[in-house]
């Protein structure tokens, strides 16, 4: 089975996004991660190319102090290294459409947990910059309906933990961490599933 075959023709984008509140429109997308995935000769999904950014926050963005408590990030740290937007979608974006030619897919398809605000996130930025996203614009897979079906969890903490994979709470609200957990966590579910 080749990847494109798998999901209706999408190539599978582990996202996750720490941003500066919650709303798209007037908070600042602050880091983002992208795992692209790819497919054995088994047919089994893998984690293949991560992609991770800490983001600048775009000119006037609301900051909401709760939010920076609550992921940790010191937006004025010199040593985030942070691109503004455009360049870390431009860089992402490049790098998923060469695996779309790559695999012969029609598009991505955005994969997170709660996968509606990061994809949220990602298209209020593309507007911003003007970009082509090739992410589909409103199909998601989200992995806490995935976690709920497989194994009665919705906390991505807990879906991780019921199965066995190992988890770090000091490690996790980097938008790295959950994306790595995330992409294990989907591939785990979707290669125990027959198909």
């Amino acid at each position: 089975m080749k990847l494109k075959d798998r999901i209706r023709g999408y190539l599978p984008v582990v996202v996750d996004v720490e941003t500066s509140g919650f709303n798209e429109k007037t908070d600042a997308l602050l880091e983002i991660c992208a795992i692209i995935l790819g497919m054995d000769e088994e047919g089994s999904f893998f984690p293949k190319t991560t992609l991770h950014y800490h983001v600048e926050p775009f000119k006037g963005a609301n900051i909401e102090p709760s939010a920076i408590k609550f992921n940790g990030i010191d937006i004025d740290n010199p040593f985030r290294l942070a691109v503004n937007e455009k360049k870390a979608l431009s860089e992402i974006f490049n790098h998923i459409n060469e695996e779309l030619d790559k695999e012969e897919c029609s598009r991505s398809i955005l994969v997170g947990h709660n996968a509606f605000f990061d994809l949220g996130f990602v298209k209020e930025a593309t507007l911003r910059t003007a970009l082509k996203s090739p992410f589909h614009q409103f199909s998601t897979i989200d992995t806490v309906s995935l976690s709920a079906l497989c194994c009665g969890e919705t906390v991505l903490a807990k879906a991780i933990s019921k199965m066995d994979i190992e988890w770090d709470n000091a490690e996790a609200h980097s938008a790295l961490y959950d994306t790595k957990k995330t992409s294990e966590l989907f591939c785990k579910i979707f290669n125990t599933i027959e198909f």
